[in-house]
């Protein structure tokens, strides 16, 4: 497969914001499979875990399958990201090696945009109900940070922010999840 055919982009679509990513995706170029099942996973390149009440979406995951098929997948080098309550999920199923309090920033009413430095850039994030990265561990690279705190992180193909990408114009950070596809 050469570098200009589309991929196909699992988004995982069982809750939460996943036809923002799936639009983002589609701008860049890929074809996007919304995964709600596991046949849904065949034949995809990478895979989004948008954000979305991580409570639930975990619940849904195992009841699918699709929590074992992701541990799966990433141990065979498939990359992975996820926003907000998809970076939760992927601490919690042990897919990257962080510490994540849950509603950090606040409740909904307390969500705020500001800008994140991105590997030494701005970019606009967009905060709601996010998550705070409390412990990182080594072999984790920091990609960003507000307030020296980081905010989107990556081991080895898993990456998770803490914000919405999204849910802004900016492609930058799928434009970096995607080179690694």
């Amino acid at each position: 497969m050469n570098a200009k055919t589309p991929r196909i982009i699992g988004i995982l679509a069982l809750q939460g914001s996943f036809k923002e990513h799936a639009d983002m995706i589609r701008k860049l170029g890929h074809d996007v499979r919304f995964v709600r099942n596991l046949e849904d996973t065949e034949g995809i390149s990478a895979c989004i875990v948008p954000g979305g009440e991580s409570t639930t979406l975990m619940k849904l995951l195992k009841k699918t399958g699709l929590d074992e098929c992701m541990k799966k997948s990433v141990a065979d080098g498939m990359p992975i990201f996820g926003t907000c309550a998809g970076m939760i999920i992927l601490a919690e199923l042990g897919l990257i090696d962080i510490e994540v309090d849950r509603n950090a920033y606040g409740p909904q009413l307390s969500s705020f945009e500001t800008k994140v430095d991105f590997r030494g850039e701005d970019f606009p994030g967009i905060f709601i109900r996010a998550p705070k990265v409390s412990k990182v561990a080594g072999g984790v690279e920091v990609l960003a940070k507000v307030d020296e705190v980081p905010v989107l992180v990556q081991q080895n193909k898993v990456l998770v922010g803490s914000f919405h990408p999204e849910l802004t114009k900016d492609s930058r950070v799928h434009e970096f999840f995607l080179r690694n596809v």
